[in-house]
């Protein structure tokens, strides 16, 4: 389940008077137990977003080769709209459970009974309007699929509160064992289903039954599970996540805004096209952000009293992130027409160009993620919310355009103008005013960058004497891999840095942010 998981705990609710620091199932109160615990936690989230992104990767592999762009096309309608609901469906107040100073359980029960609650009455405004948002998008025949996909809003909502407080928890060996449960159980339904001859249906209903599958784990293994609404955090709690709801959806009209001018604008099967590039494209954030993201804001949480360590430990995550995801982006990008053929197939050809513009603007937002992280912690989120604006404001009308005159490619192109040119400028500015220097920051990522260039060029070169797009594939993996052991070797130093950002003492839990106000 894509960020739709979440979950709580109903135990008593006595934690409302309990001062900051852990609750009783928190990680250690040392210092250094809760660096050691954030590692670990990392390592298990790295490993399970692996393994659930290769499953997604091999199930989107073998249904675009049995759907092909048409049917492809007309559940990824249905699957915009479904995202859309998602981006704000539980109203923002799970993160709640992950911030809240005292002890979570305090208020799980209004966060599972607000979520529902949430995702039912959205639910309802799916399932009414699906035709005419199948409609808007490109292809009514999505209408009915729409309506199904609907049903895991609920789900959604249901476990927002349990999958925080595994988050929370550093609880990521648990949280592994249910996200592999439910990937593969949805990859293995559809799958069967898409063989079977149900076509676009077969996504659909490997979703439903995938995330009602997280709805049993997720409330088994942080039950009792229970709906109590304590109105005295009501208050608070809306306070504190309907901001938090109403960014999300102008994240998810950024992230989603290009995909809603291709489907109204070129139609379903476009779409499929754009679709497919996109996913391919967001490997690299997928593999390598999403999992530092599961623990970096409560990490970063803990260091913000120490504001040059925070700087530091920024910097060389982001050291760390650009040695992989800089030459994952860039060579893939060069061989993009040989990758996407050979994943895909031949049929989807017409896809390689837009993902060899995406896995560039990829390379740029795996950047934007991680500050946006560090900002949420050092309280930024009215910038951000302004920047996100900002970002829409110029994305939109750009990508319409494309869409208009240029077609598929002129939509990547006008996103990665738009990042390039608006918003990578604004985060820049804005770290710059969170005490964050900016200088080490270009530092940190011009060797692997250059490398990247380098191995990129290669490639090329490379790709122009071979004829089989197995055979060149596996040599841009080979040249992207000897970039990265370059770089390594180059800089031996970062190994041993990440390691003592590991082991390093952890800021007092007193330092936390309390940004729900009891």
């Amino acid at each position: 389940m894509d960020d739709a998981a979440g979950g709580s705990v109903g135990a008593d609710s006595t934690g409302s008077g309990a001062g900051p620091g852990t609750g009783p199932d928190e990680p250690g109160g040392g210092q250094g137990d809760l660096a050691r615990t954030a590692a670990g936690a990392f390592g298990w989230s790295f490993l399970n977003t692996a393994m659930s992104r290769f499953g997604t990767l091999l199930v989107g592999v073998l249904l675009a080769r049995i759907l092909g762009p048409g049917e492809f096309g007309t559940f990824a309608v249905a699957m915009v709209a479904l995202l859309a609901v998602l981006s704000f469906n539980e109203l923002g107040v799970s993160l709640a459970v992950v911030r809240w100073e005292r002890d979570p359980r305090s208020v799980l029960g209004s966060v599972n009974a607000i979520s529902t609650a949430g995702s039912v009455l959205l639910f309802a405004a799916m399932y009414v309007t699906a035709e005419p948002v199948a409609r808007a998008l490109g292809s009514e025949d999505a209408a009915g699929i729409i309506r199904l996909m609907s049903v895991s809003v609920v789900f959604s909502g249901m476990v927002a509160g349990p999958a925080a407080l595994l988050q929370r928890q550093f609880r990521q060996r648990r949280r592994f064992a249910i996200d592999q449960c439910v990937t593969w159980s949805g990859t293995a339904l559809s799958l069967v289903l898409a063989l079977g001859g149900f076509g676009a249906w077969s996504l659909a209903w490997g979703r439903v039954v995938a995330t009602l599958i997280g709805v049993v784990l997720f409330i088994h293994a942080t039950r009792p599970y229970r709906w109590h609404v304590d109105r005295t955090l009501v208050g608070p709690l809306l306070r504190f996540g309907l901001p938090l709801a109403g960014a999300s959806i102008v994240v998810f009209a950024v992230g989603y805004v290009e995909q809603v001018a291709v489907g109204a604008t070129l139609g379903a099967t476009s779409l499929g096209y754009f679709v497919l590039a996109f996913n391919l494209a967001s490997w690299p954030l997928n593999m390598f952000s999403q999992p530092l993201r599961s623990v970096a804001p409560a990490v970063f949480s803990r260091m913000q009293g120490d504001p040059p360590r925070l700087a530091a430990a920024f910097t060389l995550l982001l050291r760390v992130l650009a040695v992989v995801t800089l030459p994952v982006c860039l060579v893939g990008a060069a061989a993009a027409d040989d990758v996407v053929r050979f994943v895909y197939g031949d049929q989807w050809g017409a896809a390689s160009e837009v993902f060899a513009v995406l896995v560039l603007a990829t390379s740029v937002r795996i950047f934007l993620e991680l500050s946006y992280d560090l900002l949420v912690v050092r309280r930024a989120t009215g910038q951000l919310l302004a920047v996100q604006l900002l970002w829409l404001a110029a994305l939109a009308p750009a990508v319409w355009f494309a869409a208009r005159r240029e077609g598929l490619v002129g939509v990547a192109v006008a996103e990665l103008a738009v990042v390039l040119v608006v918003v990578l400028p604004c985060y820049l500015g804005m770290l710059r005013r969170a005490g964050i220097p900016l200088a080490p920051l270009g530092a940190s990522v011009v060797l692997p960058m250059l490398v990247a260039v380098a191995a990129a060029a290669v490639t090329v070169l490379v790709a122009a004497e071979l004829s089989s797009s197995f055979v060149t594939t596996m040599a841009a993996g080979t040249v992207c891999l000897a970039a990265i052991a370059c770089v390594l070797a180059l800089r031996p130093d970062l190994l041993r840095q990440a390691r003592a950002l590991r082991s390093a003492p952890a800021a007092d839990d007193a330092d936390a942010v309390e940004v729900v106000d009891a």
